[in-house]
């Protein structure tokens, strides 16, 4: 939890944000050299004393390779601005990573990271041999960089076991996080549970994905209650609701939801079929579909 003045007065910044802008990542890239500086990592890339086998320091070099191997785009020093040219001069402006590599990078710090703590005084080469706490040093992180990202509002944290999470909209978090699947029917369990799964991933790609698995969820409920999908499709509307009025609306949204299906590109696949690419918008349909859903399945449960 921030300490910051403006949070107390006002709340917490709300965490809707989906890309890591050149602030947020200056922030972080910041961060990371500055645990560098202190020999944090160490204890993964050791830099060994000259006279012996203790360690006094990270090795970039190792650092460095280790960043390239496994952090696509990256390398050391991070990158925090490029070369922006015009007719008429060079001038350096802010730069960001994707924001997936930028998260990437996050995890690796985790796995990465140690609370350096300095022992023996070396007289000659000036530094201190180091033993290292890896939980403290991670533990660390885990507060700092969550932090940042919160500051700006971003809908990401990593967690104290290292593996960085989206924040949900509140109201969709909330209802993911109580819904139990339970229909009486193994499959679409599995199908639902796939659906809160990849929803909750950082990759807006996974996140599409999960929208469609929705799609197809929605299609299996209708065939619950008879082999005759429309006679099923009117039975499962209709144990939803018996006050009339509500049952209309929910034929309204069940219909409406058909069409937005059928039109872009998440129950076929087709080319005249638009694809849904805006995060909010796919958070949007997600919300709509899935409470409808939740709905149903819920007064459609094995009694």
């Amino acid at each position: 939890m921030s300490n910051y003045f403006s949070d107390r007065e006002l709340g917490p910044r709300a965490r809707t944000e989906q890309t890591i802008g050149p602030v947020a990542w200056a922030g972080i890239a910041v961060m990371v050299e500055s645990l560098a500086s202190s020999g944090a990592f160490g204890a993964s890339f050791p830099q060994e004393c000259p006279d012996g086998h203790a360690i006094c320091g990270n090795d970039t070099d190792m650092l460095k390779s280790a960043i390239e191997a496994e952090v696509e785009g990256l390398s050391w020093p991070l990158q925090r601005d490029e070369v922006d040219e015009d007719d008429f001069r060079r001038t350096r402006k802010p730069w960001a990573p994707p924001t997936l590599v930028a998260l990437d990078l996050i995890e690796f710090v985790w796995r990465s990271v140690a609370r350096p703590v300095p022992g023996k005084l070396h007289d000659y080469y000036r530094h201190h041999h180091l033993s290292f706490d890896s939980a403290e040093g991670r533990s660390a992180f885990v507060t700092d960089v969550n932090r940042i990202l919160g500051r700006n509002g971003l809908a990401y944290e990593i967690t104290e076991s290292g593996e960085v999470r989206r924040i949900l909209p509140a109201i969709i978090g909330e209802l993911l996080a109580r819904t139990y699947f339970r229909t009486g029917d193994q499959l679409l369990d599995v199908m639902l549970e796939e659906t809160r799964r990849k929803f909750t991933a950082p990759d807006p790609l996974i996140r599409r994905e999960a929208l469609e698995r929705l799609f197809d969820s929605w299609e299996r409920i209708k065939t619950l209650a008879d082999d005759n999908k429309a006679k099923s499709a009117k039975l499962v509307l209709d144990r939803a609701s018996s006050e009339a009025a509500f049952r209309q609306l929910l034929e309204k949204e069940a219909l409406e939801l058909r069409e937005i299906g059928n039109s872009y590109l998440l129950r076929h696949h087709e080319r005249s079929q638009t694809p849904v690419i805006d995060t909010d918008h796919v958070d949007y349909l997600f919300h709509r579909l899935f409470s409808l859903v939740d709905l149903v399945i819920r007064k459609n449960a094995p009694r």
